[in-house]
């Protein structure tokens, strides 16, 4: 900590400074405090101001410190006070004095309104201009010395940049059309300790904005857009859901069988039970349970854990919505799908047509519908130039040397175990998906990429389920569900099969559910979106990150 030796009150436009006795270091505080102030001609000025642009972030908080603790100590002005009365927002003050026009003032009206002060600007010892933020949006402070009801220079000798404050004053315009207030007191109410980036350089580098996510969100409007964004999906769905009639329902987070798809789970212990518990990484299962209990239209929208990569589209916690349909398969629920999500992104955006960039990649992306579709089978042979087995032998030994034979040909990496569901997983990734820009439901997928499914009514060896997707990303997985009690069991014993061959992802046998079946589901329909890459396309974002507040990041 810095010595504080003497300090000479002086206008705001002169220059104080602090000596180090012990550092044997003249240090200007002229820049540790950010006060901007109009330069001298003369060189020897211009000399003595060339070290403040030098100094560091540590020096700006420690002097900070100090001055705040005194504060603290002082009371004088308390720089922390409990309450500051707030009777309009930033946002509403523009709206509400747009009016006014250039060089008037409304001074029959006075207003109680607060922010965080962005940027500083002196003419003299008596004026002072500051932007203050706020609800994304910005006013100017117009801070004359004749309009202050206290001590002009002990009003603003300790106000910073980025220091959040209380205005009481009056609302106008400047001669140049600014809409401002002239404030008769600005309060302290939360000092900031440090410095805040510079406008010119910003605060741009990812890694330190996912870190630092509350000064991502101070210094970039862009970012908060993007949440508010995510935030208005959400809403939209639970509207359009709740018109429909559906029920919104919470279910365990925490279960002794991770189920309901197809990933590595996150393990906890739970003390009192001693036994491990497993992070949700669907809440599926418990859903057709309730569809079974009599609710016919459920949905939950919530977090699942699972522990796998950490990627541009995979983070270990994200946030789905699911819903369970009764007397529906997945033909209604691809009708439904349209409908929801063109009238979300008109709703939002005001068109049909959005633009996304991905990885440098320009696409439009129309959600127009109907949406497009496509089979698989037929679309891998006719990109692959080959005939697949018949369906009803996707799960057999000589397809999987197939598809090996295929992996090899077409340098497609599938990492052990290579089974025929993980092979048919990434040649779909690669040759179908990755091609997918405007909304596209792929279907006929193989029985054995989906334990959970119903079985296709007229081919053998497939099931009747659809991936939605949208800029080469799957956001929606939906299927008529298997219902039929011997068939899940049947189903869960070959997944069984699939994890003693080293496949970590694959479905866990869990009897409880079958035992619910075994009361009778309904025929019935489910669906499930992520959240996060929807949100990923309409903030135009190439990175899962740029739309999960705090993503995971690696230690530093």
């Amino acid at each position: 900590m810095f010595a504080l030796r003497r300090q000479i009150r002086l206008p705001l436009s002169s220059i104080q400074s602090f000596v180090s006795v012990r550092n044997k270091t003249v240090i200007t505080t002229l820049q540790l405090l950010q006060v901007p102030t109009r330069h001298k001609s003369n060189e020897s000025s211009k000399k003595q101001e060339k070290p403040d642009l030098e100094q560091t972030a540590s020096h700006y908080f420690n002097y900070r410190s100090k001055i705040i603790n005194d504060l603290r100590r002082t009371k004088d002005p308390n720089p922390y006070p409990h309450k500051f009365n707030v009777d309009i927002t930033i946002s509403q003050f523009i709206q509400k004095y747009s009016h006014i026009e250039a060089g008037k003032r409304n001074t029959e009206e006075t207003v109680r309104i607060a922010g965080r002060i962005h940027n500083q600007r002196t003419s003299g010892a008596k004026l002072i201009f500051y932007d203050l933020h706020g609800d994304g949006t910005k006013i100017q402070i117009n801070a004359r010395a004749q309009d202050s009801e206290r001590d002009f220079v002990k009003v603003h000798e300790h106000i910073r940049r980025g220091d959040i404050v209380g205005v009481i004053g009056t609302p106008g315009r400047t001669e140049r059309g600014e809409l401002s207030i002239y404030p008769k007191d600005i309060i302290l109410l939360s000092p900031c300790l440090h410095q805040l980036p510079t406008t010119h350089q910003g605060f741009k580098d990812n890694e330190m904005r996912y870190r630092q996510r509350y000064l991502d969100l101070i210094m970039n409007d862009e970012i908060r857009e993007k949440f508010i964004i995510k935030s208005k999906i959400i809403n939209y769905l639970r509207r359009f859901l709740d018109e429909r009639g559906f029920l919104e329902v919470e279910t365990p987070m925490m279960n002794f069988i991770a189920g309901g798809a197809s990933a590595k789970p996150f393990v906890t212990y739970h003390s009192y039970l001693k036994r491990d518990l497993y992070l949700r990484i669907a809440p599926e299962l418990f859903l057709k349970q309730l569809v079974i209990g009599g609710l016919e239209k459920v949905y939950e929208i919530g977090r699942q854990f699972r522990n796998e990569s950490i990627d541009t589209k995979h983070n270990p916690e994200f946030t789905t919505a699911e819903f369970y349909l009764a007397y529906a398969d997945m033909f209604d629920l691809m009708e439904i799908t349209e409908d929801l999500l063109g009238n979300l992104v008109n709703d939002l955006k005001e068109n049909y047509v959005v633009d996304y960039n991905l990885n440098e990649k320009k696409m439009k992306i129309d959600f127009t519908p109907p949406f497009k579709k496509i089979d698989i089978n037929e679309t891998l042979e006719n990109k692959l130039h080959v005939k697949f087995p018949d369906a009803d032998q996707l799960h057999t030994e000589d397809t999987n040397k197939f598809l090996r034979d295929l992996c090899e040909k077409h340098e497609v990496v599938c990492s052990p175990p290579k089974t025929n569901a993980r092979i048919f997983d990434k040649l779909i990734q690669k040759f179908i998906e990755s091609e997918c820009i405007s909304p596209t439901f792929i279907t006929g997928h193989p029985q054995i990429l989906s334990p959970l499914a119903k079985s296709h009514r007229q081919i053998t060896g497939l099931c009747e389920r659809f991936e939605l997707i949208v800029g080469t990303n799957e956001i929606i997985n939906a299927y008529t569900e298997l219902n039929d009690p011997f068939e899940q069991r049947k189903r869960f014993e070959e997944q069984s099969h699939q994890k003693d061959l080293g496949d970590e992802e694959v479905q866990i046998d869990d009897g409880a559910f079958c035992t619910s079946l075994e009361y009778g589901l309904p025929p019935a329909a489910g669906w499930g979106l992520g959240i996060d890459r929807l949100a990923m396309i309409l903030t135009n974002s190439s990175s899962i990150k740029e739309v999960l507040l705090f993503p995971a990041l690696k230690p530093i």
